[in-house]
């Protein structure tokens, strides 16, 4: 280990990318021999991707997904049939940046969980904040928050997410009560945050399963009319 004075200074300000990279420049003496400017620039490349690196493991941590799904792990050649052309253009992140929701529709079993935390894994790569949750959990969890005052910093917390995926949408009956959450999660996250949905429902069906014709209006009002459909078969 070195000891020089600088080492032990990148050491305390905890630029460990800078510090690993100026070992091995002088371990080289072709790189040793490089203008200073840009062996500097090295350094600090080392240091910004290192950074960057921890940012999004930091990001993944937190999105919570439930599969380590990437999109170049999805196996584009087989038997499923889906609009491959969507998919590629859901990788770029345009339909985030214009707030536009994501519904991935399809039986059980076709890889609906799976693309959606491809995405979500996407998305934080391009340096956005996810969150994952199967909608029955966090409805309880919301049921939850009411009784014990977390409520509200729930739905501010939910309404800060760039991109919040919702897995198994119309599984269950809701309560009023569910109803009314959905609506304030859907309604904070209007045209400010992307929503992906999963459903092995069609959603020609949602909105008879949601109950209230009223409320059921005004959820779908806020979650379809802007959104990608990818149907798997």
């Amino acid at each position: 280990m070195y000891t020089h004075p600088t080492y032990d200074r990148l050491r305390a300000l905890h630029l460990s990318g800078m510090l690993h990279a100026l070992e091995h420049q002088e371990q080289h003496p072709e790189i040793a021999a490089m203008p200073f400017l840009e062996r500097l620039g090295i350094l600090l490349d080392a240091e910004w991707s290192l950074r960057d690196q921890k940012r999004l493991q930091s990001r993944l941590r937190a999105a919570r997904l439930k599969q380590p799904a990437t999109l170049e792990d999805l196996d584009w050649q087989g038997s499923r049939r889906f609009d491959r052309s969507l998919l590629q253009s859901l990788a770029s992140d345009d339909w985030i940046r214009q707030h536009r929701n994501v519904l991935v529709l399809g039986p059980t079993g076709v890889g609906k969980t799976y693309i959606a935390c491809a995405l979500g894994h996407q998305a934080c790569r391009d340096g956005y904040h996810v969150l994952y949750q199967r909608l029955p959990r966090l409805l309880c969890d919301l049921e939850i928050a009411h009784a014990d005052g977390r409520y509200p910093k729930l739905l501010q917390r939910l309404a800060k997410i760039d991109v919040l995926v919702l897995d198994d949408w119309g599984l269950e009956i809701l309560t009023d009560r569910s109803r009314h959450d959905l609506l304030e999660i859907l309604d904070d996250r209007y045209q400010t945050g992307s929503t992906l949905v999963t459903s092995q429902l069609p959603v020609e069906h949602w909105h008879d399963s949601l109950g209230d014709p009223t409320l059921a209006d005004a959820i779908l009002d806020r979650l379809i009319h802007n959104a990608y459909r990818l149907t798997i078969d």
